[in-house]
């Protein structure tokens, strides 16, 4: 199963797009949005992605019932998913993922440094896709989660 992955979206509703455009293009079964989409208007785009989608707060999702309102499944991370065979964490900032809760993972996604990282610790293989609305760093990536691996990769998007 194929997975997108994007997080820091920052209200960019042209990078939001490009995400879900390029996530249906690789046929992505779900989608998982690791935090800071900051304002209900965005939290709208996300609602053309027609598959399971999973999103949880960031630190500067300060308009929380507006998001709700858009997004019922948002939460606070960690999230515990089950997705393509795969136990999967998901928590905004990394350095927040307690020891005890990536332990029962094989997947952990992050987000909050606006850095991409696809790397394996402990046998778990940890995944942030960086910023999908590219204010910080001028780049607007994503990642694409494969569990059959698992392996993922992180992907330029063009709105940038």
């Amino acid at each position: 199963m194929k997975i997108g992955i994007l997080s820091d979206t920052h209200d960019r509703l042209p990078a939001i797009d490009a995400a879900i455009a390029e996530f249906l293009r690789r046929e992505a079964g779900a989608m998982i949005h690791a935090g800071d989409i900051v304002a209900p208007f965005a939290a709208r785009r996300l609602l053309a992605w027609k598959s399971p989608l999973y999103v949880i707060y960031g630190n500067n999702d300060g308009e929380r019932k507006g998001l709700r309102d858009k997004l019922p499944q948002i939460q606070d991370g960690p999230l515990a998913i089950e997705l393509g065979g795969r136990r999967i964490v998901v928590h905004h900032d990394p350095h927040e993922v307690q020891p005890s809760v990536a332990r029962d993972a094989e997947v952990v996604i992050t987000g909050h440094t606006h850095e991409p990282v696809i790397e394996v610790r402990a046998g778990r293989l940890y995944i942030n896709p960086g910023e999908c609305g590219g204010w910080v760093s001028g780049r607007c990536t994503v990642a694409v989660l494969d569990t059959d691996g698992p392996s993922a990769e992180i992907i330029e998007l063009k709105p940038c």
